[in-house]
């Protein structure tokens, strides 16, 4: 099968397109011919091997040679104990233990993995695994009249944030490039603001919620643009930001009354389906940027690497 495969932290140009023995599922796997993969954050920081929390997978080299995780396709086969699927099966799914998506063919666990709805297409379903998992966590809180800010909200996750968010009475800002602004509001946004122009922490009204998908500012400045009683909660980042959430803002948060934290997100099926039922409904809408053959993972990769796209950028093998 032919697979795009690296061996070494860096840009795009490390990748590199190779013919490789096609997976076989072990126990409780699940074996995919992949239709559609779609690009998270997660896997260009996997390609960077930067912030150093993407090299979990190995420190010094990645210990698995392809990327992708949301995929969605067609069941080849099943490994022993695999009761739920069957050849022939289409499912999807945020595969991030095992990743492999940027390929013909992808082992899965069967936990990770639901039966795709004939209403969307596999590119659609390739969308809503894991972005949709922190899109519903990190809004959860957000209700009428509360006020909203997201933080990196033009990407996959923060287009289908916005959504949730405006659905549950919120009035929301999204904060992004200059290039994604016209887009958040056609999501729902009340506000947006350009991050190179506007520091969203000062001259603004303090915010009830902050989702932040990019947390690279100090604990303080978080603290700042919270009301009192506020959340904070961010996915994503660098390592130094992360670590002074856990740490710093946490004491801070206490002491000031208000909460700031990291987003533990719960990934599976049972995480990300009530977005795909929202979807179905008609109530949240799902938005690919652009969809690249297989042999283009490298392009695709810096267009979501350089903050281009908005909403969700596919891959499709075939």
């Amino acid at each position: 099968m032919r697979a795009v495969v690296y061996e070494r932290y860096g840009g795009p140009d490390v990748l590199r397109m190779e013919d490789v023995p096609t997976p076989s599922p072990a126990a409780g796997q699940v074996l995919v011919k992949i239709a559609a993969t779609s690009i998270n954050l997660s896997d260009w920081e996997g390609l960077r091997g930067s912030p150093l929390y993407a090299r979990m997978g190995g420190l010094r080299a990645p210990r698995r040679p392809t990327l992708g995780s949301d995929i969605a396709g067609l069941v080849e086969a099943v490994g022993q104990g695999v009761t739920r699927f069957h050849p022939g099966d289409e499912v999807y799914g945020d595969n991030l233990q095992l990743m492999g998506g940027f390929a013909e063919y992808s082992v899965a666990r069967e936990s990770a993995l639901a039966f795709k709805p004939a209403e969307l297409t596999f590119a659609e379903a390739s969308t809503i695994p894991q972005a949709g998992a922190i899109a519903l966590q990190g809004t959860a809180r957000a209700s009428t009249g509360s006020r909203m800010l997201i933080n990196g909200a033009g990407g996959g996750s923060g287009s289908f944030a916005i959504q949730l968010a405006k659905r549950s009475g919120a009035h929301v800002t999204g904060v992004d490039n200059a290039h994604k602004l016209e887009f958040m509001r056609t999501l729902g946004a009340d506000e947006v603001i350009d991050y190179r122009r506007d520091d969203f922490t000062r001259g603004h009204e303090p915010y009830d919620l902050i989702l932040d998908l990019v947390a690279h500012r100090s604990v303080f400045a978080y603290r700042r643009a919270l009301a009192p009683g506020g959340w904070y909660r961010c996915v994503g980042g660098s390592v130094r930001s992360l670590l002074r959430v856990l740490t710093i803002g946490a004491t801070v948060g206490m002491i000031t009354g208000r909460h700031l934290g990291v987003l533990a997100v719960k990934p599976g099926p049972a995480h990300f389906q009530p977005l795909t039922n929202l979807c179905l409904a008609g109530h949240v809408g799902i938005h690919i940027d652009r969809t690249y053959p297989l042999d283009e993972v490298p392009e695709a990769l810096a267009h979501v690497g350089q903050g281009r796209a908005l909403g969700k950028v596919v891959i499709t093998p075939t």
